[in-house]
């Protein structure tokens, strides 16, 4: 969706608070939710909040550390997107402001009324308002639609309640992308998401051993992210410069090694020679080829590492609908 709304073609304002803002900053129509994944059942509620008044600029709020972060800290890392990217993606499907509401201990406990009152009304001047059928906000998840939909009418904003957007699997939602995911299929992930699945990290330095096998990889840590099933994939890689290559990449542990304490993601890069130390990629996991295993010795893994390198061409040639290239 081009940016409805108006705005200046840039990406969104991002907005950290609801106190004191001017003018210029409230008075949005307003899509509600946390947003992990920006996929398609949260990209509806956007498109709900414009269509419901398109004279006003289209914004949406959503919190930073995920609510989940917040009450489970020591959970293992579940995130589909990270701050930086959410933003962005939201910012790709319209929104020319987005307020990313600090969640703290003070925050989660400010009763459903008040969220209301001093964050929708007051704060941030809202005019209208869109969400999911089962978005809950407050203290302990206290208000729901029906609530949100009573104390908004009290003060003359308007709502719009997005229903489930489904597929053949049931309703679209962050929790069936995961799951998707971790169980090594990408692709419905896609379908669900309307667009590859990104880690989006900066590219670190490792012990060069894939530059002495013959394949360099561009190394990142997972971090907040999701870990999704572990293996070989066949990836597309956004590079700095905003151009788009192929590749294969690894997501594991390097059991051949003797195993690491983290997990890794490692891309090797098809047909490239720069270099990317420091700087950001977005690895997009196109295909899942075949599980993390260990081999006998280094010998093993470079000839598993160069068949995998020919598969992940031919699965991503017969993606654009052409023909891997002869062996």
């Amino acid at each position: 969706m081009s940016a409805p709304g108006g705005g200046d073609g840039g990406g969104p304002r991002v907005v950290t608070t609801w106190h004191a803002l001017p003018e210029a900053l409230r008075g949005a129509t307003v899509a509600l939710g946390n947003f992990d994944g920006v996929h398609r059942g949260h990209v509806a509620v956007l498109r709900a909040a414009h269509a419901a008044r398109p004279d006003l600029r289209l914004a949406a709020l959503t919190f930073e550390p995920h609510p989940r972060e917040h009450f489970r800290p020591d959970d293992p890392p579940f995130r589909l997107t990270l701050p930086e990217v959410k933003v962005a993606l939201l910012g790709a499907h319209g929104a020319r402001i987005v307020y990313v509401i600090p969640f703290t201990a003070e925050f989660a406990a400010m009763p459903a009324e008040a969220f209301v009152e001093q964050v929708l009304h007051r704060g941030i001047g809202a005019r209208h308002l869109a969400c999911g059928a089962d978005f809950a906000f407050g203290h302990r998840r206290g208000g729901d639609v029906a609530f949100l939909a009573r104390e908004a009418e009290k003060r003359g904003i308007g709502l719009t309640v997005v229903p489930h957007l489904a597929d053949a699997g049931g309703p679209i939602s962050s929790t069936r992308i995961r799951r998707a995911l971790q169980d090594g299929y990408p692709e419905r992930a896609a379908e669900m998401l309307g667009r590859p699945w990104e880690v989006r990290g900066r590219v670190e330095h490792g012990d060069k051993l894939g530059r002495t096998l013959g394949w360099p990889t561009a190394n990142m840590w997972l971090g907040r992210h999701l870990e999704p099933a572990r293996g070989v994939y066949a990836v597309r890689v956004a590079l700095p410069d905003g151009t788009l290559r192929e590749g294969v990449a690894n997501v594991g542990r390097r059991p051949t090694l003797g195993g690491d304490p983290k997990t890794r993601l490692e891309t090797h890069i098809f047909d490239f020679a720069g270099d990317l130390y420091g700087q950001k990629i977005g690895v997009r996991l196109e295909h899942f080829l075949r599980p993390d295993e260990r081999f006998a010795d280094l010998a093993a893994l470079k000839a598993a590492i160069a068949r995998d390198a020919e598969e992940a061409r031919r699965v991503l040639a017969a993606g654009r609908g052409g023909s891997a290239a002869p062996s």
